[in-house]
């Protein structure tokens, strides 16, 4: 994808704004079993459309909740879409998390004590997805973590 002309993060993730409900597939992994949750993302312009704020939230069938907030902007002097992000678990952002687009697809590592996660991010046919691999630390290849599909509200 170009970089935008003026700048904006929200020019680049235009196909993200909005309010989306959907489904979080959640794959076996260290913090817990395999199971399905009820989520939902906003993703909002913000700093006159120099960055996209993102909220995601999601509650499991037990109850249980997650919830996370990000904030995209774009590096103008390297192109990237940096990505600052936190979440319920705890653990606060060290630096922004730099990605690239290919074929309208955002691909970002964020690189934590744990390992790498891998984080995608696309609109296709109306449809909001995001996927997340893990490489634990000490391992080679990616596992799945988790699957996101949402429509827009």
């Amino acid at each position: 994808m170009d970089l935008p002309s003026n700048g904006q993060a929200a020019e680049m993730l235009q196909d993200f704004i909005g309010h989306w409900r959907g489904i979080t597939e959640i794959a076996a992994s260290p913090w817990g079993n395999v199971r399905t949750a009820e989520a939902e993302v906003v993703f909002s312009k913000a700093a006159g459309g120099y960055a996209v704020v993102q909220s995601y939230r999601h509650r499991e069938p037990d109850g249980a909740h997650f919830e996370g907030h990000g904030m995209f902007t774009v590096d103008r002097d390297h192109g990237d879409t940096l990505w600052y992000y936190v979440d319920s678990m705890g653990r606060p952002p060290a630096s922004p998390v730099r990605g690239s687009w290919s074929a309208g697809t955002l691909t970002l590592d964020r690189r934590t004590g744990d390992g790498v996660a891998r984080h995608t991010f696309r609109v296709e046919d109306g449809v909001l997805v995001h996927t997340a691999d893990l490489r634990l630390e000490g391992t080679s290849d990616f596992s799945p973590l988790l699957k996101s599909v949402f429509r827009k509200v």
